[in-house]
């Protein structure tokens, strides 16, 4: 009885068993770190291609607006579209620049002409605002997609 309560007492190989717990709890917690940056890396990643997708989208409203053949005299048809890049082919993606990961394509709708808006300068009767909307998709990285869809209109006889 007496061996028992000397070897119950004895505190030998005690810093060892608590060492290897320490370590096993520092692993656990190293594992964790891990998982959690690699999660935030991935979210990080898809927020950057969602936005490269919304920023294609809104690159392509200043391309509707340098282009006057899309909501000029040539789309004045209630319910016609013209499709950009390429009327001929709406699914063809027109590609940003030097980044050929950002696309974008679309279509201008003429929905009709309604009198000139109160304080546009225009004489109504005279003048119509002509009205348009045009739908846009914006394509990234990823498989990232935007959609945009606006309306706007232009003065006109």
């Amino acid at each position: 009885m007496k061996k028992m309560l000397s070897i119950l007492s004895n505190e030998d190989g005690s810093v060892l068993i608590v060492s290897l717990l320490t370590l096993a709890l520092l692993t656990l917690i190293g594992v964790a770190a891990t998982t959690t940056t690699t999660s935030d890396m991935h979210v990080a990643g898809n927020e950057k291609s969602y936005k490269l997708a919304f920023y294609a989208a809104e690159a392509a409203r200043g391309y509707v607006a340098a282009s006057p053949a899309l909501y000029g005299p040539n789309n004045i048809t209630v319910g016609g579209n013209l499709y950009f890049p390429n009327n001929g082919d709406p699914s063809e993606e027109y590609s940003l620049g030097s980044s050929p990961s950002q696309s974008f394509h679309g279509d201008v709708e003429y929905i009709g002409a309604t009198p000139p808006p109160r304080g546009s300068g225009f004489q109504v009767g005279k003048f119509k605002a002509h009205r348009y909307a045009m739908t846009i998709a914006g394509h990234a990285i990823l498989d990232a997609e935007s959609e945009i869809e606006a309306g706007f209109y232009r003065i006109g006889f």
